[in-house]
């Protein structure tokens, strides 16, 4: 609901006055102005990037006083393996972060960059393709950088999950 109320507000202009940009049949051309774009960028990049640097800092936050909290209970032996694991864990949580800002940042500063505000549809493809490209990447991500997602992946494309007990199987 919020992102047709939104989406109709960028593209006021071009609802009211459709076709009045195409140049060819067929074509699909939208305009919107700076404004419209800093808005927009507000919006779906630079609070979700708030949220999730909040949101990753609290969790590793959470993830460093527990093992601290572990350290003191258990033998030096397992102190560079628990240091080991923080840092796979910020490793890891850096790398969708960054690749978010890949997939996202072209689009933003194609748009807030090019000197007119009309675009063809075929000028944009690329940076709109990418934008979008970011929701297929994060399953690969966690698989290549998770040993229990892989698992879990193989459980679910096998259908081992209809299994009874199914339930019951050790990710780790």
């Amino acid at each position: 609901m919020f992102a047709a109320l939104f989406n109709s507000v960028l593209l006021k202009n071009n609802l009211q006055h459709p076709g009045r940009y195409n140049s060819c049949i067929g074509e699909c051309v939208f305009e919107m102005n700076y404004i419209a774009y800093l808005i927009d960028m507000t919006v779906s990049v630079l609070f979700p990037i708030t949220v999730i640097v909040i949101l990753y800092t609290r969790i590793f936050g959470v993830a460093v006083y527990q093992a601290r909290a572990m350290r003191s209970h258990i033998a030096v032996v397992t102190t560079k393996i628990t240091v080991k694991s923080e840092l796979k864990a910020a490793r890891n949580l850096g790398v969708v972060v960054v690749v978010f800002l890949i997939c996202i940042c072209p689009f933003y500063c194609f748009a807030l960059t090019s000197q007119t505000n009309v675009y063809t549809a075929t000028s944009v493809t690329f940076v709109i393709w990418l934008f979008h490209f970011n929701s297929c990447l994060n399953p690969l991500i966690y698989a290549i950088l998770y040993p229990w997602f892989r698992k879990s992946i193989r459980l679910i494309v096998t259908l081992q999950i209809l299994k009874p007990g199914s339930y019951r199987t050790n990710m780790l």
